[in-house]
């Protein structure tokens, strides 16, 4: 009978590291993120029901005028750490099909997509 309540003890302490681990790592993109390959900063933030993003920082100077550029307009969820919305690209003021990943609480995936097919983009890191 101990083994009993000694293993339902341990299998709930399990349910409840489990729990706590997803409720950590609710899907919640919002906050200051950084490309590794270029330096830029984005701010994803929440603007009504929707997502948005704004351009906040640029290590290359010569780029510092897309500063305050919101490139994500009105993101929806679309799933378990998913959003999509336009994703605008400064470098060719073309807008794509965005799908955007939470991967982990510090990964973002952020893909440009054309018809929903041909999809590019590039991991950032949340800046603490």
């Amino acid at each position: 009978m101990a083994w009993i309540i000694r293993t339902t003890s341990q299998l709930a302490a399990a349910a409840l590291l489990v729990s706590l681990a997803t409720t950590a790592f609710a899907a919640d993109p919002t906050g200051t993120w950084v490309r590794p390959s270029t330096g830029t900063q984005i701010n994803f933030y929440n603007c009504g029901s929707a997502l948005c993003a704004r351009i906040t920082a640029v290590k290359d100077q010569s780029r510092k005028n897309t500063i305050g550029t919101v490139i994500v307009k009105g993101a929806t969820k679309s799933g378990d750490n998913t959003w999509k919305g336009d994703l605008l690209n400064t470098e060719n003021g073309k807008t794509y099909s965005g799908v955007f990943t939470l991967e982990s609480a510090n990964a973002l995936s952020l893909k440009g997509c054309v018809a929903m097919v041909m999809c590019s983009g590039e991991t950032w890191q949340r800046v603490r």
